[in-house]
């Protein structure tokens, strides 16, 4: 009986031995998939940030514009623009 009792012993350490490493491949797929989920998460949180700058950019854009800084500078500070014969250019260094 001892070669039974052995052959037995053996068939339950390799049950044990397949069934401890199939549950060490399941922990690994799904450590693997929270990671791919983390990291899908920040490529969406990047995509918002550079649509975001991209928005904050051409607002930028039309802020700084000289028709809009024209306007602005009109309507609050009552400037305009100078005619021709209101501009005197100065003698200069050419620096």
């Amino acid at each position: 009986m001892s070669g039974r009792s052995s052959a037995t012993t053996m068939t339950a350490l390799a049950v044990a031995l397949v069934l401890i490493a199939l549950s060490i491949v399941t922990w690994r797929q799904s450590r693997t998939r929270e990671s791919l989920a983390g990291l899908d998460h920040l490529r969406r949180q990047i995509s918002l940030v550079q649509a975001e700058q991209i928005e904050l950019e051409r607002r930028i854009q039309l802020l700084e514009s000289r028709g809009r800084v024209v306007a602005e500078a009109r309507e609050r500070l009552g400037m305009r623009t100078p005619r021709s014969e209101e501009i005197v250019f100065l003698p200069g260094d050419g620096r």
